[in-house]
């Protein structure tokens, strides 16, 4: 069972993994230095514990024990029991959910696992908003999809905001980056999908008869702003477009994959 400690001084080295958790590049290169990331609020704690991350501690008010109190009675990692006050000193923002947990990051899985038995797969380049990848997350494990591919240069998917707006997808879906992003469209072709990229190029079709009749079907999405790039455009088995009225060209990147991704589910 986790041990509860009170700890009353915001300067307190036991506190070091929950500090200034607004700092994106402070934080990036804790996270990565260490091994962990955080997880925000019962739910996704809870999540990320039964998706078989470690904690290597717990962060709580304690108005917020007894609605995890099953998680700490299973874990031997340490519960930093503090106020309201102390955690928003800490952290550098109002914890309002109550609870943080740190835990331990496992190996990424090869692109190879992550396949293994998909259908219907989604494929990202270079998006680095983390909010924008959790909510890619949340919308392909809501409607159905098995995976997620990330090229290198994609914003971490266990990163606090990530987690949080994807209200944990991120321990649901599986999903690993991409060793070759030259090769990786390619790569997918001769694994038996059909890559389909979400594109303004003049040549592609409505995304419902891109994807009707397929079997394998990995959507491919490109950042924010620039989309995708020419290479990954060109590469691409097929090139789709979701019709749009009133002169808007196009969706944010999040909301376009959640429309792709119901097309698609649909096919």
């Amino acid at each position: 069972m986790a041990d509860l400690v009170e700890v009353s001084d915001p300067t307190d080295p036991r506190l070091a993994d929950y500090r200034d958790l607004r700092d994106v590049n402070l934080r990036k290169h804790l996270e990565a230095e260490h091994g962990l990331f955080l997880a925000e609020g019962e739910k996704v704690v809870r999540r990320a514990v039964e998706a078989g991350f470690a904690p290597r501690s717990f962060l709580m008010a304690p108005r917020w024990l007894d609605g995890l109190a099953d998680v700490l009675a299973a874990s031997d990692a340490p519960c930093y029991v503090v106020s309201e006050e102390l955690a928003e000193r800490v952290t550098g923002f109002h914890v309002h959910r109550g609870a943080l947990a740190s835990l331990r990051r496992t190996p990424l899985r090869t692109v190879e696992e992550v396949l293994a038995g998909a259908r219907s797969v989604l494929v990202l380049e270079d998006i680095v908003d983390h909010t924008n990848v959790g909510a890619i997350f949340r919308s392909g494990a809501a409607l159905g999809f098995d995976a997620v591919l990330l090229s290198p240069r994609c914003a971490d998917p266990l990163y606090r905001r990530s987690i949080k707006v994807a209200m944990g997808a991120v321990f649901a879906l599986p999903w690993t980056r991409l060793p070759s992003w030259e090769s990786a469209l390619p790569s997918l072709s001769d694994a038996g999908f059909t890559t389909v990229a979400l594109t303004l190029a003049p040549d592609a079709v409505p995304i419902e008869d891109a994807v009707v009749g397929l079997d394998k079907v990995a959507l491919v999405l490109g950042g924010e702003g620039h989309g995708l790039s020419a290479r990954w455009e060109g590469q691409a088995d097929r090139r789709a477009i979701i019709a749009m009225t009133a002169g808007i060209d196009s969706l944010n990147v999040a909301a376009a994959t959640a429309v792709a991704c119901y097309v698609t589910s649909r096919r």
